[in-house]
């Protein structure tokens, strides 16, 4: 068990669209209402009125942090035009987290956008840059800023959607990119000119970030945790590169970088493996490794240049909280061993708070707490005190 810095964060995340519930303005919402397959988020799990309850959850348990984003689509529902509401509400959301003990990280972006906007458009990045400007009004105190969730990730579904546009394969049934499946191929990679892109809209972010707060700025990277196969290293740094590397060297200079990781799988000569099918697999899909934390926060350490780390995501899907603690136990103690090593690694946030809407889907329960999407009941699990506890302690 490593000596924690001081100020180490311990807490759990969400994003607004997965949890809030109506976010009729955003490009999500519309794709549902479209899109053969995909559940709806409709009410979510009602987030949006009940804050206050789930922060103080967290801040009971023990966790000193809560991540949660603030929504675009919510803030400029049409181009140029700026909710005072909405920005007084997310203002609230940090005031009540401070007022909880929960020290506020702060994400811009995660995946959804306003109906009205496309980030293949020639003014993109100069759109968000405004919207950026805009929610620099409600940031002081905010110590932890990520300008975008997933931005690897992002580019996928970007020119996934794309892609289906241009061929106009619009019946086929939804399959979630944060949702493996059974025998479901790989995912394609991320076209990098839109991870370029999304490079430049981060990086005039973090200028404006800088200039007007006062908070720490990086971004979230999904971190897959690759390992190559025997004689296969060469084809794992190709794949590492429009994957993940394009994007974690995009954060050399940025104060922190935050890690995303829930399980790891293997490249050979063709490129990623798919999760073999086994009966410990998660409820997405993936294979059970907790280990891929510890391998996930060594590379972006050392792909960034010795960025400070910031798990912002790991968890795993799954009914039986007996499995989440001891995923979550066995993940910490890699966790750990990279600090051992000499990784800076600054707070340790959990995926999720909430059991919520998987981006197309209901049934993959991550979550610290359950909800009765009927009552919008809150139940703890035992994991929440679990960690809660860890937190307090400062050990597993």
């Amino acid at each position: 068990m490593p000596q924690l810095p001081s100020g180490f964060l311990w807490g759990a995340a969400t994003a607004p669209h997965q949890v809030e519930g109506n976010n009729v303005n955003s490009d999500w919402w519309a794709l549902e209402q479209q899109m053969p397959g995909m559940q709806r988020s409709g009410d979510a799990v009602d987030s949006y009125h009940r804050f206050a309850e789930d922060m103080r959850l967290l801040a009971e348990a023990g966790l000193n942090a809560y991540r949660f984003g603030i929504e675009w689509a919510r803030i400029e529902p049409v181009p140029g035009e700026f909710s005072r509401a909405e920005l007084a509400h997310y203002r609230r959301m940090i005031d009540t987290a401070l007022d909880l003990g929960l020290t506020p990280v702060i994400t811009l972006h995660h995946f959804t956008n306003p109906r009205w906007f496309s980030w293949l458009a020639d003014d993109a990045v100069q759109r968000f840059q405004t919207y950026v400007r805009q929610a620099t009004s409600i940031l002081d105190g905010v110590e932890w800023v990520c300008t975008m969730n997933e931005p690897n990730m992002l580019a996928l579904m970007i020119g996934m959607a794309r892609d289906a546009q241009a061929t106009r394969r619009t019946t086929e049934e939804w399959m979630s990119p944060t949702v493996e499946g059974a025998a479901r191929p790989v995912l394609p990679d991320p076209d990098p000119a839109i991870g370029e892109r999304l490079a430049e809209a981060h990086h005039a972010a973090r200028a404006i970030l800088k200039e007007h707060t006062g908070a720490a700025v990086g971004w979230t990277v999904a971190c897959q945790a690759l390992t190559a196969t025997p004689g296969n290293e060469d084809k794992l740094r190709e794949v590492r590169h429009v994957r993940e590397d394009l994007y974690l060297e995009a954060a050399r200079g940025d104060d922190f970088i935050g890690v995303q990781s829930y399980s790891s799988q293997a490249v050979d000569e063709n490129g990623v493996v798919p999760h073999p099918q086994h009966p410990d697999n998660t409820m997405t899909g993936n294979a059970y490794r907790p280990d891929a934390i510890g391998i996930a926060v060594r590379h972006a350490w050392e792909t960034t240049g010795h960025t400070p780390v910031l798990v912002t995501e790991n968890g795993i899907a799954t009914p039986d909280d007996t499995r989440r603690i001891a995923y979550t136990s066995e993940a910490l103690g890699h966790l750990f061993a990279t600090m051992d090593d000499g990784v800076d690694v600054r707070g340790y946030l959990h995926w999720t708070a909430l059991d919520n809407f998987e981006w197309g889907h209901w049934e993959p329960t991550f979550g610290l707490i359950a909800v009765d999407r009927t009552t919008f009941e809150r139940h703890p699990k035992p994991s929440l005190a679990w960690l809660g506890g860890v937190a307090r302690r400062g050990e597993i």
